[in-house]
């Protein structure tokens, strides 16, 4: 007899994968009748009972079947039961084995411990003894695959938490920043109220309008139309920052998204008793990336460096266009430097180089290593999520940017991001 099965009548009528799950599985391997119907009759109650006289049988039936247990000799024509052990383990690292030998040698042993055996039994042996080592061997099954399916719930639960933190982080700083720029919009709008204000009550106090009359009405008109080109150019922002993604998408000029960097970090509370200083970029200039992006991952690398110390210190932002490719060779993972996203950057020029430097403590190597993990912070509860420098790190990746990482202790830390860029017409500078 080469194999067996003992399964369920009902086995008769539908496949065995799609009968419910009553019984763990049991194979049993030997290349001899007896110890096979011994077996078999001894866990026929308890398990579904798998029989093969040799390897090959063996392996094709765990590819067939969800074994939980097997019972294999270790001497058998063919193929040896080290060899259908390792191949078990091939075919399903989660099956327990259990050998049994007559012929018992310390290599054998290390050989079967070596390739994970869950037991080794001499034979002869007696009942108590092979349903002992299966009953701990399906025990073991039991908690490794419990153990396993826990882990990749809680790591599926754990993902899609910081998945939703990261999204409420993200959507709570572009509420800021449309919130800077309704700000804006709301000055121009109010000297407009002003002068059309001004220009009713003039009309109404006159009868016919004088020379005077006029100059008055067209030094207002000049105002009240720049104020209005001011509006459109700030609206021009708000929808171009609600554009997403896409390889063609591109900030508004740099230097407006600065000025919206500075508002936001002037009221920041981290800003509080540190000095802040943002250098303009003069050339016109946009980054081939979101808007809303570019100035969360300058306030988010700006914010992270006020809060490095308690201690006041400052804090400086600047930009550099680079006409020229990087040369990547230089750039090299050291206990004081990281590169990231090597890998993804698109070193085409122009790009634009933003820096972040502040002259706090800097960061120990084992920090470094670990700054844009998520949820790993250094700060207390109140302070940090362990979110931002992760967020950065997304949106540098998306944006086909990288960022440069060089920190001394004593001395501070900067990140640089590079930017893919865009030159805009020189009118463009001076528009708005």
């Amino acid at each position: 007899m080469s194999t067996m099965k003992m399964i369920p009548d009902a086995a008769n009528t539908a496949p065995v994968s799609a009968l419910p799950r009553r019984k763990p599985v049991l194979l049993i391997v030997d290349d001899e009748e007896g110890p096979r119907q011994s077996l078999q009759v001894i866990f026929k109650d308890d398990f579904e009972v798998l029989l093969a006289s040799d390897g090959p049988t063996a392996i094709a039936l765990a590819q067939q079947h969800p074994v939980d247990v097997a019972i294999t000799d270790i001497r058998m024509a063919g193929m040896s039961g080290l060899e259908v052990l390792e191949r078990l383990k091939h075919v399903n690292p989660g099956i327990e084995v259990v050998v049994i030998t007559a012929y018992e040698t310390t290599e054998t042993i290390r050989q079967a411990l070596r390739l994970q055996a869950c037991d080794y039994i001499n034979k002869p042996f007696d009942v108590a003894t092979i349903r002992a080592a299966v009953q701990r061997a399906l025990q073991r099954h039991t908690l490794e695959y419990e153990l396993h399916h826990n882990a990749e719930h809680v790591q599926a639960l754990r993902a899609e938490l910081q998945n939703q933190r990261i999204a409420e982080q993200i959507a709570q700083t572009r509420g800021e920043i449309y919130a800077s720029i309704i700000h804006d919009i709301n000055g121009p709008l109010t000297v407009i109220s002003g002068y059309l204000q001004m220009l009713n009550q003039r009309l109404n106090q006159v009868q016919r309008l004088e020379a005077s009359d006029l100059e008055f009405f067209r030094e207002r008109l000049r105002v009240i139309t720049r104020q209005v080109t001011n509006c459109v150019e700030i609206s021009r922002r708000y929808l171009s920052y609600l554009k997403r993604g896409g390889e063609d998408a591109t900030s508004g000029r740099v230097q407006q998204l600065l000025g919206d960097l500075a508002q936001l970090v002037r009221v920041h509370p981290s800003a509080q008793r540190h000095e802040f200083v943002l250098h303009p970029v003069t050339e016109p200039v946009a980054v081939r990336t979101n808007g809303t992006d570019f100035i969360q991952v300058l306030m988010n690398l700006a914010v992270n460096a006020f809060q490095c110390s308690t201690e006041p210190h400052r804090v400086e932002v600047e930009g550099q266009l680079l006409t020229e490719p990087l040369d990547l060779s230089r750039f090299r993972d050291t206990p004081r430097t990281r590169f990231l996203n090597m890998e993804g950057f698109d070193n085409t020029p122009p790009l634009l180089a933003m820096r972040v430097r502040d002259n706090g403590p800097g960061m120990p190597p084992e920090v470094l290593a670990r700054i844009f993990d998520p949820w790993f912070t250094t700060k207390d509860r109140q302070q940090g999520t362990g979110l931002g420098l992760n967020i950065v790190q997304r949106l540098v990746r998306s944006a086909r940017g990288a960022v440069f990482v060089e920190t001394c202790s004593g001395e501070g830390t900067t990140f640089t991001v590079y930017f893919p860029a865009l030159m805009l017409p020189t009118e463009a500078s001076g528009a708005g």
